[in-house]
């Protein structure tokens, strides 16, 4: 399966904004998380094999550190027409098939995940509580068919390191995964057509 590995992104940089729908008919927005200490943004899809095996445990994961203070919301960014599983409706499925606690939402223009330089599925980027990125990489170093166990290990001790009001471990594996599926002619300029 191809793989794509996640942009390097300058550490400190903000939180871009943004106003996108869940399954449901809300709207979020980076204000809505405002109150939280700590904010993951992840960029995920209902297909790519690499979202598939950490979903269950990603959701654990925001369900364990949600009393701690981190909120998470994930995003779609993925061409639904060109990709039917990936549809609003079918981000409300899989959102309840599989206990996602935090918001699932629809970037239908794909300009959110442009703003953050989101390239794979699944792409991390946690935020401090001044929404100065603090780390961008990997969940764990679990892939499909590598046999390793699912942790969420690296991205634990990010979130540990950032509630604690610390920084995060100074060195970040990327997250590596499925490709955004951009809707033809909205390709980025860091897309590349063999990833």
């Amino acid at each position: 399966m191809p793989k794509t590995e996640s942009n390097p992104i300058t550490l400190g940089t903000r939180a871009p904004d943004f106003v996108l729908p869940d399954a449901n008919g809300a709207e979020f927005s980076l204000k809505d998380f405002a109150d939280s200490p700590a904010l993951l943004v992840a960029f995920i899809s209902n297909r790519c094999p690499f979202v598939v095996l950490i979903r269950e445990a990603l959701a654990k994961f925001a369900r364990d550190h949600a009393g701690q203070g981190l909120a998470v919301v994930a995003i779609n960014s993925n061409d639904a027409e060109a990709h039917p599983e990936e549809t609003l409706e079918r981000l409300g499925i899989e959102a309840k098939t599989y206990g996602y606690d935090f918001p699932y939402l629809k970037d239908e223009t794909q300009a959110v995940a442009k703003a953050y330089g989101a390239a794979c599925t699944p792409d991390f980027f946690l935020y401090d509580g001044e929404r100065r990125l603090a780390y961008h990489g990997q969940f764990d170093d679990a892939r499909p068919g590598n046999g390793k166990d699912v942790t969420g290990a690296d991205l634990r001790a990010a979130v540990e390191a950032v509630l604690k009001g610390g920084p995060a471990q100074a060195t970040q594996v990327p997250s590596i995964g499925c490709n955004i599926k951009w809707t033809a002619g909205n390709e980025p300029s860091w897309f590349s057509t063999a990833a």
